[in-house]
């Protein structure tokens, strides 16, 4: 796998942007940031920080609605896309191919692009709309990496939760991380 170096991070308005937020933090990438409205009233309701402290990680900010934007375009070069978390209308939309915000448009240029594309959904339980929505986008090679802690590691916060769930979107990217403990088996 080639090293990401460009990297764009939607946050959704799905429970958990502490997710999307913490790997903004911990990417060594250059990090271009999609916020949607509704991830920017979770910030407030999920969270102590501010608009300007959630968007301070990113080396790039784009409003959701701005559809010129360079990463609507299949010419603009970036290597991944994370959405984290990903809600289940946003998912579902670029299944089918909705492209009715910057969002769902820089997704689909993922999959015209075929660039990788990893969503981390956050929602439960799922229906089977959800699932059939997430097979059609894994057949497709995009990464369902759902927002599903390990206890192995016996974690003792919530922050430790999170690490692990961003730990494994980094794996997939192909960055090295300590974010977790990873399994190592059991003596018998």
């Amino acid at each position: 796998m080639t090293a990401v170096r460009k990297i764009v991070v939607g946050v959704t308005g799905a429970s958990g942007v502490a997710i999307g937020l913490r790997l903004l933090e911990v990417l060594t990438a250059e990090k271009h940031l999609i916020l949607s409205e509704d991830a920017k009233e979770l910030i407030h309701i999920e969270t102590d920080i501010t608009d300007e402290d959630a968007q301070s990680n990113a080396d790039f900010v784009y409003d959701n609605s701005d559809m010129s934007s360079p990463l609507a375009s299949g010419s603009c070069r970036y290597d991944a896309m994370v959405i984290a978390p990903c809600s289940m209308s946003t998912l579902s939309k670029i299944a089918v191919g909705i492209s009715d915000n910057l969002m769902t448009r820089a997704a689909a240029v993922c999959l015209k692009e075929h660039r990788l594309l990893i969503l981390v959904p956050r929602e439960t339980p799922l229906s089977a709309i959800h699932l059939r929505n997430m097979a059609d986008l894994a057949q497709l090679g995009v990464y369902i990496l759902p927002a599903c802690p390990a206890y192995y590691p016996k974690p003792e916060s919530i922050e430790d939760m999170i690490d692990f769930v961003v730990g494994r979107v980094l794996d997939v990217l192909g960055i090295e991380n300590s974010l977790y403990d990873r399994w190592e088996g059991t003596e018998e």
